[in-house]
């Protein structure tokens, strides 16, 4: 039998953790493996017990949420950002640290487990409470021409990206094979400076790329 997905839990609230870690706990596929107080302890039971997926609480003592995605993004260590607060900074903030997906606290089990799950796949995960608040706080006039030497397929895969299609469900869209795409995808992370899809989907908002 195939192991779960390993998740390490961090928040200062007590109830929040024991209650999110035993909903955690209750979800099939999802193995609970440490639940941190605070960012620097999340640091280092990250380091301990080398978790898939590290759900991380944004406001934090003594190391903030946001640092520690970033510290744990510098180590392969994928995180998701945890928050009763959908607002713009934190959520630009998280995501520009490396964080590969958002949850609010009100997300219903199958939502995390789903978001824990594809986040573990490499892939988004961006809860649909705020969405639009991504999409407010970068969105910009769209500039002439494309940026970052980008090519009209790659910013068509970008656009796609940013709705949240699979590269099997982008390959499908474009009537080409998903090794084609996995191979624009590779350029045009490489081109833009992303570290996985969720800094793509605030790149593409941001230059204007993403269809509203």
């Amino acid at each position: 039998m195939a192991a779960g997905v390993r998740v390490l839990l961090a928040d200062d609230q007590r109830v929040v953790r024991e209650g999110l870690g035993t909903l955690l706990n209750l979800l099939e596929g999802i193995e609970l493996v440490a639940t941190a107080a605070d960012g620097e302890e999340a640091l280092q039971l990250a380091a301990e017990h080398n978790p898939d997926v590290v759900l991380m609480d944004l406001r934090m003592p003594r190391m903030d949420g946001t640092e520690a995605i970033r510290r744990l993004a510098a180590r392969g260590t994928a995180s998701i950002a945890l928050t009763t607060y959908a607002d713009d900074a934190s959520v630009l903030g998280a995501l520009r640290a490396g964080a590969r997906g958002y949850l609010t606290k009100d997300a219903g089990a199958e939502q995390i487990k789903a978001a824990v799950e594809a986040v573990a796949r490499g892939e988004a995960a961006l809860d649909p409470a705020i969405q639009h608040h991504v999409l407010a706080a970068v969105s910009a006039p769209a500039q002439p021409g494309l940026p970052d030497e980008l090519t009209p397929r790659e910013a068509e895969v970008l656009a796609l990206i940013a709705e949240g299609l699979t590269n099997t469900e982008i390959a499908e869209r474009l009537v080409v094979s998903p090794a084609t795409v996995k191979s624009h995808v590779n350029h045009l992370f490489a081109k833009i400076g992303a570290r996985d899809r969720a800094q793509a989907v605030v790149y593409a908002y941001a230059n204007g790329l993403a269809r509203a």
